[in-house]
């Protein structure tokens, strides 16, 4: 039987629920999404996996995004186990080259997946996003405002304004 290990642990903006296989990190809920809400989408990601307390990717995981919450890093190095579509994993590897302190609109990560007129999806694809922050899906904003945020437009905001030195979390 194959195995996920999950871990929970409390950040300046909240709690934070990790999933972690062999591979990698797996998924990532943030602050603004329950307890019961990480334990829905284990039993729909991990339905037939042994659930298991702890693991390594998660210690590192905490440990980068403790780091990245302080300023301190820029670059996640956390082995990642992304799940999804073939479309959605093609525009969160997009996603993932968003470099630190900056941002694309949809309609952009649309046209660098060579799908232009995918803005819309591309924005459904960013909202199933199962390891925000790390997947930068809050890098993504919409040509005339912010667009959406699974966790709220407020942590959108603050997280930006960490990576452009606007504020302190």
């Amino acid at each position: 039987m194959s195995k996920v290990y999950i871990h929970s642990f409390d950040t300046n903006i909240g709690k934070i629920n990790t999933a972690a296989t062999d591979k990698g990190l797996a998924l990532l809920t943030l602050p603004a999404e329950s307890k019961s809400y990480f334990n829905k989408k284990l039993k729909e990601i991990f339905p037939d996996y042994e659930i298991l307390d702890g693991g390594k990717i998660n210690k590192q995981t905490e440990k980068e995004i403790k780091a990245y919450l302080s300023g301190k890093l820029k670059k996640f190095r956390v082995k990642l186990d992304p799940m999804g579509t073939p479309f959605q994993t093609k525009v969160l590897k997009e996603v993932a080259r968003i470099p630190y302190g900056k941002t694309k609109t949809y309609g952009q990560i649309a046209k660098l997946i060579n799908n232009p007129g995918a803005f819309r999806a591309v924005g459904t694809a960013n909202a199933q996003n199962r390891i925000p922050i790390i997947i930068p899906c809050h890098r993504v904003v919409a040509l005339n405002g912010l667009g959406g945020y699974g966790g709220g437009l407020t942590l959108k905001k603050k997280l930006l304004n960490l990576e452009m030195n606007l504020e302190k979390l």
